[in-house]
């Protein structure tokens, strides 16, 4: 770092992306993109608006949000807009925690909740996983005004939280924001967005990334009562009114138009997420029960920064994280059905089996 870098920032531990190298041709299993792309509408849409690249975008991306008011059954005052799910988080710690009402996380889960902690200046605490890796709900219970995160499902696990479990979360901390980020949540879970109505505290981000095929567009979004939403406005207003740009909103809105394309795809992937599992167990892996766009898989015959490389070398992308609890583990994005054959079968040969099936 240069001289010039504040002190306040400089133990500051960036938050690592997944790698996207041009060294040659991958399979890219490893950031959990859709496999499928966008529906021609949406991209006629975002052609369309690059032809007024030269006007600012509608700060208020007013057809947008009634738009996803329509299809979330929502008030327009009820959902904000932002650059991607990381944006609104990123809002809602800003505006939502302070030494008063620090942060509290599972201590495994998205790498961005502490980054966003410590850049802010905010207090945390991580609280440890079940031994299942699941999230204990009684570990966030009347935890007294401090702000609440929880990604359901969680991430890299996959593993998820009923929504009853959600709800007694709010109702017992009815001081502090409960924050539920459902990146995920198109995959096979409830949204606690029907929760909306009954809790003043409860904040749902979701995000165009993943199940919307958007992930190069950068598109997410807020759901909560009107008064919580209108305090994300007032930190967008107060950092870049314009943050979502103009062909990302078109394509948002024509993505929602074209809902069915999407939900389709969703259920492809949950057949091939279901192919995958049963076929890496049958393999003697262990792959907890995903209702993601991912697994979370480990064998007993090969360490997982080993099968990380390997498969690397072979062609295929997966995501290891080297943390003492889950670097046994590889995180695997969910792909086409013959992308996911030709991981199976690259597998099979690195562990020396010859027969996958």
């Amino acid at each position: 770092m240069s001289r010039f870098f504040s002190h306040r920032l400089d133990k500051l531990t960036p938050y690592t992306p997944g790698e996207q190298p041009r060294d040659m041709q991958y399979i890219k299993l490893n950031t959990n993109e859709s496999p499928f792309p966008p529906s021609p509408a949406v991209v006629q849409a975002a052609a369309k608006e690059a032809g007024k690249l030269q006007l600012y975008s509608d700060p208020t991306c007013r057809d947008l949000v009634e738009k996803a008011a329509e299809v979330f059954g929502i008030a327009p005052e009820c959902i904000v807009m932002t650059n991607g799910s990381d944006e609104v988080l990123n809002f809602a710690f800003m505006a939502f925690a302070d030494e008063a009402h620090p942060l509290v996380f599972p201590a495994i889960t998205y790498g961005f909740y502490p980054v966003f902690a410590e850049l802010n200046r905010i207090p945390y605490e991580e609280i440890p996983l079940a031994e299942d890796f699941s999230v204990n709900y009684r570990d966030y219970l009347n935890l007294g005004g401090k702000t609440i995160v929880i990604a359901n499902p969680n991430a890299p696990t996959g593993l998820c939280m009923p929504l009853s479990e959600i709800e007694e979360i709010c109702k017992t901390n009815p001081d502090g924001v409960v924050i539920i980020d459902e990146a995920y949540v198109d995959f096979g879970t409830e949204s606690a967005v029907s929760l909306i109505d009954n809790y003043d505290n409860l904040l749902v981000t979701q995000t165009f990334s993943k199940s919307r095929s958007l992930a190069g567009a950068r598109l997410g979004f807020g759901i909560g009562q009107a008064a919580l939403i209108a305090d994300l406005h007032t930190v967008r207003y107060s950092t870049n009114p314009y943050n979502v740009n103009r062909m990302t909103m078109a394509a948002g809105r024509a993505a929602l138009v074209d809902n069915d394309y999407y939900m389709q795809n969703c259920r492809t992937i949950m057949e091939n997420r279901a192919y995958t599992t049963a076929a890496l167990r049958s393999l003697g892996f262990e792959v907890l029960d995903s209702k993601t766009n991912f697994v979370f898989a480990k064998s007993d015959r090969i360490g997982g920064e080993t099968l990380y490389k390997a498969l690397k070398a072979r062609g295929i992308l997966v995501r290891h994280f080297d943390k003492p609890l889950i670097r046994d583990y590889n995180r695997i994005t969910i792909g086409t059905r013959e992308q996911m054959e030709t991981l199976i079968a690259t597998v099979a040969d690195i562990l020396g089996d010859t027969n996958p099936s």
